[in-house]
């Protein structure tokens, strides 16, 4: 407790300002995951445009440690901002003694509102559980699965289950979880067509993306396929279509792989993924305008991921997003289907050399012409860089050293695709201090029913309390039912 003593307790003086008026008919909360000031700034420096969350009216500046740690994780921050309880790193819909507490989502359904959970990663991921299920873990998937089932909501978007059937490590299995949704009256979907054909004589609904890209998440942005692929945008105005009622309805949309490209370090897939979540903000933002008194929209970052920096020493004070443009995959499909492909082409004869073209293509790095007319063109210190990450990547996966070095230069990932994006996101002004999350704080934005309470600086489980004021309810720490 010590963290929220010193930490959290200075954070929610002000966050005590809640609304008293007539309560909203309509509650949009959007999280964008690992969102933190950078990100909206690069986004806006990159797009040339304003992104529609830093036009509302309100703006706030939200804090965000956990019970047990300064720098919180997306479980504990989806708790704090669905519950108002701020609890330990990896617990879902718990106080830190495993009580259970109410979610804003059940509150909302308690009042007679229809309910609608939307994400780009998988919909048992730690932000979407954490307002329908209470869990001391957020690795424990397959229970989180089964309380969709349970939770009674009517629309679940996104991204697909990790654990339908209970088949991970130290989980006991409660039987297919996909069937037990099916039988608590879903209608499940799983492609554009389907999707599209939705309409309120669907009934409850379950909807995921054809193809899941990694970990059962949608596809970056970056690598969106427009013929096929649902966006966030869509799934967020097909849920408004859908939950659009005579009582109202409560919405949580995340964009949770703004928090994976920033995991590893990739600015171009983060900002792309950002885009996309402030697409969806829009969608809300045109459904207020016809609602403008009956509605609240909520926007907000559970934390900061990786560090971003609007600067990078190598540039001083120079920086150049246009440099970005060149990219046109994510560090995932790179990973997962550009190097896959060329080891399988280029069995026996795998050389860097023979890549070079590859990465010119989708990254836009040249490997030789003027580096001072060219800001793509690399240097040789940074061909240097790229080949010794190349050697990294292509050692046999079972000999592949996992050394601190190799931890702290590449946090993990595929160490030429992590050194591919290092370079052109320094090339462009840009740079990171980690593969983490980080305790910097976040933009709160809102606009409409009880807007002004989202002002000044606060913790982010007031955000909840805030939400509950909203919603007619009073703003503290409830108890679910066991």
């Amino acid at each position: 407790m010590l963290v929220c003593s010193l930490f959290v307790g200075g954070a929610i003086a002000g966050g005590g300002d809640y609304y008293s008026g007539k309560a909203a008919k309509y509650v949009f909360l959007f999280i964008g995951d690992g969102m933190g000031i950078p990100q909206q700034v690069a986004t806006e420096a990159f797009t040339g445009k304003g992104l529609s969350m830093r036009s509302f009216p309100a703006q706030g500046v939200t804090t965000t440690p956990a019970a047990d740690r300064f720098i919180v994780d997306s479980a504990a921050a989806a708790t704090a901002m669905s519950a108002g309880q701020i609890t330990n790193v990896g617990m879902i819909g718990l106080a830190p003694d495993n009580t259970k507490v109410k979610t804003i989502a059940e509150m909302a359904r308690e009042r007679g509102m229809k309910v609608g959970i939307v994400s780009s990663v998988s919909i048992d991921h730690a932000t979407p559980a954490a307002f329908y299920a209470h869990v001391p873990s957020r690795s424990q998937y397959h229970y989180i699965d089964h309380a969709i089932a349970e939770s009674g909501f009517d629309y679940f978007a996104g991204g697909g289950l990790k654990d339908p059937k209970g088949k991970k490590k130290g989980i006991e299995s409660r039987g297919d979880a996909m069937e037990a949704i099916r039988k608590a009256g879903y209608t499940v979907v799983d492609n554009r067509n389907g999707f599209l054909g939705l309409s309120a004589k669907s009934g409850k609904v379950l909807a995921y993306n054809q193809w899941l890209q990694d970990s059962g998440a949608l596809p970056y942005a970056i690598d969106h396929r427009n013929d096929k692929d649902i966006s966030l945008a869509e799934f967020t105005r097909k849920g408004i279509e859908l939950l659009d009622n005579s009582k109202g309805f409560f919405m949580m949309v995340e964009g949770g792989k703004i928090d994976w490209a920033c995991h590893a370090n990739d600015a171009k897939a983060a900002i792309m993924d950002t885009v996309a979540f402030d697409d969806a903000v829009r969608e809300a933002v045109a459904f207020y305008k016809k609602h403008p008194d009956e509605t609240a929209i909520i926007v907000t970052g559970d934390h900061e991921c990786g560090g971003m920096t609007l600067g990078f020493a190598g540039t001083q004070y120079d920086t150049d997003f246009d440099v970005l443009k060149s990219q046109y995959v994510s560090f995932q499909y790179f990973t997962d289907d550009v190097l896959k492909l060329f080891k399988q082409e280029n069995k026996g004869n795998v050389t860097f050399e023979a890549l070079q073209p590859t990465i010119t293509h989708y990254f836009g790095l040249e490997f030789s012409g003027d580096a001072e007319k060219n800001p793509l063109v690399l240097k040789p210190y940074e061909i240097a860089t790229l080949r010794e990450a190349f050697n990294q990547t292509m050692l046999d996966e079972m000999v592949k050293p996992v050394t601190a070095d190799n931890e702290r230069l590449y946090g993990g990932y595929d160490p030429l695709v992590v050194a591919i994006t290092h370079i052109v996101n320094n090339k462009a002004g840009l740079a990171w201090t980690s593969y983490s999350h980080t305790a910097v704080p976040v933009m709160t934005s809102a606009i409409g029913v009880g807007a002004d309470s989202f002002n000044r600086s606060y913790h982010q489980s007031e955000i909840a309390k805030k939400i509950m004021a909203i919603l007619g309810n009073k703003p503290h720490v409830y108890v679910a039912a066991k």
